[in-house]
């Protein structure tokens, strides 16, 4: 004869969000103790956070949270195995609720981030391994960014219909301009510029840059005395193709996106562009 009821199990299953025959086991073996069969579960779900830890999680979400006034904004990307898993409402709404609690609390890092409480008690490493264990698949939070001071807006991109949002970028412009921030947003999403603007780009990069577009230019049996004009149009084309400035616009490749912010009258103060796994 069972030795708890029906109701047990639907107190366990919204206690922990474990699967219905995973909580019967779970009461079976404590006698139908609910607080035993918690700490069962909990044990059983740790080790299994263990288990997956080598595992790759590429699939995953992209949630975004920009303030009424849009003077604050929150980019979070959360990781799982399976698109399955990242399809699902429990998976999403895990994202979103840590997506809440970085624009509540404007942690200083990854680090800061997972190490605040989410819950009282509760920080949110804890809350991630919560999900993997309720998930059942490797849950991993290591990328988000926050926005505030300026206009701050975001877009969001499914790459498949039935899939979450895998792409997210957030901008923030100097002064509002909500058709200039969501097209610019439009724009990094599918051109995925590295770096704001030539002066961004790292020195070593610039320099390995212009070694390279040297060795080419020389192999091509250039005019010694063309030589440096050729590298220097080759490192500006460079920083044409991967700072945003730079780039001819998605909307309108006759103009620059610097072109497109100066016409408006307004300034790009930064961009954060997140895909999932990449």
């Amino acid at each position: 004869m069972a030795n708890y009821t029906a109701a047990d199990v639907k107190k366990l299953r919204e206690l922990t969000g474990v699967g219905m025959m995973d909580c019967k086991n779970a009461l079976v073996e404590s006698d139908g103790d609910v607080d035993k069969a918690i700490e069962a579960l909990r044990i059983k779900g740790q080790k299994g956070v263990a288990k997956r830890e080598g595992r790759s999680a590429e699939n995953g979400a992209v949630a975004s949270l920009i303030a009424d006034d849009n003077t604050s904004g929150v980019l979070v990307e959360l990781k799982c195995e399976t698109d399955f898993v990242a399809k699902g409402d429990k998976f999403q709404a895990v994202t979103n609720e840590i997506a809440a609690h970085i624009a509540a609390t404007s942690p200083a890092d990854i680090e800061a981030l997972l190490a605040s409480e989410i819950e009282p008690g509760k920080t949110v490493q804890a809350f991630v391994d919560e999900a993997n264990a309720n998930l059942g698949e490797k849950i991993v939070l290591d990328r988000f960014a926050q926005f505030t001071g300026g206009y701050v807006s975001a877009y969001m991109h499914r790459t498949m219909p039935d899939l979450p949002f895998q792409i997210g970028v957030l901008v923030e412009l100097d002064k509002e301009n909500a058709e200039v921030a969501r097209g610019i947003a439009q724009h990094i999403a599918a051109f995925s510029p590295q770096w704001l603007s030539a002066e961004d780009v790292p020195a070593e990069k610039v320099e390995s840059e212009r070694r390279v577009a040297e060795e080419v230019t020389r192999a091509e049996g250039k005019p010694e005395a063309a030589i440096a004009k050729i590298v220097e149009g080759r490192v500006n084309g460079f920083f044409k193709e991967n700072t945003l400035l730079g780039q001819a616009y998605a909307l309108d490749n006759k103009k620059s996106v610097q072109k497109v912010l100066d016409e408006a009258g307004v300034t790009l103060v930064r961009f954060s562009r997140i895909k999932v796994g990449i």
